[in-house]
């Protein structure tokens, strides 16, 4: 199987080479790495270019925000199977790659998902929260349980088939297609029981916390622009499943 990497990054100077060189050494060898680049100005497209033809297809241009920038990557995918790494996160390991494909290799399967940690955005040795996403069961979004978006991969066919991110749920595009691919279009997912990938963190605060909480009107509308009816706390357990996390 092929796998296509998308990475969209916008002035990330500080942390794209990590990023790309988690890709690049991974242990899984048919991988097709693009990075779509939101026309940076603080030497992020310096970077990318020093690693020549190992990235398959750089786009450099101005773009509508990041899931703007993730479908413009998914169009150009040409992989059975697509993962997105944004430019602050990055592999935890050599094999993740190679232990995903595995799950995926079932034609049955059409999409994978595993673990991953918030490590500090100074020292990525310290973990400041843990996503431990357990094994799926039917059912589980009315539970508020969702996978962590980077760690998660899908067989192209599901993009061809449900579509791209939508660009008019701000931050809940990503758990809006998460929604539609698994809880309404019941694809059939697998759970690899590890940390797949580590993404870096400013830290914890109260101010993040309440802007997830006054994200749950995009999340709501995500409910909704899919014919769904959440329970009357779906909403609530979310943001309350991420102050569990913190550890």
């Amino acid at each position: 199987m092929k796998v296509s990497i998308i990475t969209v990054v916008y002035n990330g100077a500080k942390t794209i080479r990590q990023c790309i060189e988690s890709v690049l050494a991974q242990d899984f060898s048919n991988i097709e790495y693009i990075v779509i680049d939101g026309d940076s100005k603080d030497g992020t497209q310096e970077i990318i270019g020093e690693y020549g033809s190992r990235i398959a297809a750089v786009v450099s241009e101005p773009d509508g925000g990041i899931y703007d920038a993730m479908n413009k990557g998914i169009k150009l995918a040409t992989g059975d199977i697509i993962g997105i790494l944004n430019a602050d996160d990055f592999y935890a390991y050599n094999a993740a790659i190679s232990d995903v494909v595995s799950k995926m290799e079932s034609p049955d399967i059409q999409g994978c998902y595993g673990d991953l940690v918030y490590v500090d955005a100074a020292n990525e040795v310290v973990i400041k929260r843990k996503w431990i996403s357990g094994n799926y069961k039917e059912g589980a979004f009315l539970n508020g349980w969702m996978p962590p978006h980077p760690a998660f991969f899908v067989k192209k066919e599901l993009y061809e088939r449900f579509g791209l991110f939508r660009l008019d749920l701000g931050s809940a595009a990503d758990y809006e297609l998460m929604l539609r691919f698994i809880h309404k279009a019941k694809a059939k997912i697998a759970y690899v029981p590890k940390v797949l990938v580590k993404m870096r963190t400013g830290g914890v605060s109260n101010s993040n916390l309440k802007n997830r909480i006054a994200a749950n009107r995009n999340d709501l509308r995500a409910w909704k622009e899919n014919d769904l009816k959440p329970h009357f706390y779906t909403l609530w357990l979310k943001p309350l499943r991420k102050i569990l996390q913190f550890r």
